[in-house]
């Protein structure tokens, strides 16, 4: 069994993907509350770093994934092109 080191926030606790290039928490933020769900960073094309993180938001304890972005555009894109299965 594999162990995640986990990063705790103000407002999240975060285990990173294995797939990250960066596992860096970026400015730009998305919580998406799809925890299962298969998210393809690289086929967004974004501009600027990204990571990506199993996220538990500590305010409601709602479980999802929590992307993160170097640059506000790459925000808007993924935000514009996200959608769930």
């Amino acid at each position: 069994m594999a162990t995640a080191q986990s990063i705790t926030t103000d407002d999240y606790k975060l285990f990173p993907s294995p797939r990250n290039r960066h596992r860096t928490i970026f400015l730009y933020q998305v919580f998406v509350p799809y925890p299962y769900m298969l998210i393809d960073l690289e086929s967004y094309h974004l501009q600027g770093k990204y990571s990506l993180f199993a996220a538990c938001r500590l305010s409601d304890n709602k479980m999802g994934q929590l992307v993160t972005l170097e640059l506000p555009d790459d925000e808007s894109r993924f935000n514009a092109r996200f959608v769930p299965d």
